[in-house]
């Protein structure tokens, strides 16, 4: 196992693993589907952002890139210093999600096509 090993259970409504169960088993970060723990993971968090930015751009298709760069917008949304083990994504309320994320995605399909 990694040093510092991250697990994402995902199956709703019951994980895998409980968060408690994979830090007790040496796990350094852990991320449900579920919001009643830490680090949710959670389409809710990209999709607006991904279809504001593509519709905003008159995008034709969802690409990778675009894909990406929504990736990196949340990614980018939580502070050094706020990460934390227990704090790698930001909140599905966090009112900055959409914005940022279609700005982003929008950049890409600006860029790429010169719109």
């Amino acid at each position: 196992m990694a040093k510092r090993p991250i697990i994402f259970a995902m199956v709703n409504p019951t994980p895998e693993i409980f968060p408690d169960e994979a830090i007790e088993v040496g796990a350094y970060i852990v991320g449900t589907g579920r919001s009643d723990f830490p680090n949710q993971i959670n389409n809710v968090l990209a999709f607006p952002g991904i279809f504001r930015g593509a519709l905003d751009a008159q995008a034709c298709r969802i690409t990778i890139e675009m894909q990406l760069a929504a990736a990196k917008a949340l990614a980018n949304l939580i502070l050094e210093k706020e990460l934390t083990p227990t704090n790698i994504i930001p909140d599905i309320f966090d009112p900055r999600v959409t914005t940022v994320v279609a700005e982003s995605v929008k950049q890409v399909v600006v860029d790429r096509y010169y719109i």
